[in-house]
């Protein structure tokens, strides 16, 4: 983006994998619709989590997966939150470190 120009730039087709932890993917769509949220797949199934509350806004998981993902994001809430601010900008994201 040049100097001056408010138009955003096109990121590639491919969506960010900001996590990987046991076997669960958690991903971020470049300017996603709010509320601020991320996408949490494991398996066949795939949820969109909001940041703030953990609430699922669509989707589901398993019952260990979901678990699982609500403690990532407690503990992440805040990279989570940043990278959300990135995202709705068009800049890059920074990965986070999975549940160990």
């Amino acid at each position: 983006m040049s100097p001056g120009d408010d138009t955003p730039q096109p990121y590639p087709s491919l969506v960010p994998r900001l996590s990987e932890f046991y076997g669960i993917a958690v991903y971020m769509y470049w300017n996603d619709h709010e509320p601020a949220h991320f996408h949490a797949i494991y398996g066949g199934d795939e949820a969109l989590v909001r940041i703030d509350d953990g609430v699922l806004l669509a989707g589901s998981l398993p019952r260990t997966a979901a678990r699982l993902v609500q403690e990532w994001r407690l503990l992440h809430r805040e990279e989570l939150a940043a990278d959300w601010r990135r995202a709705r900008a068009f800049e890059p994201l920074n990965p986070i470190e999975g549940l160990r």
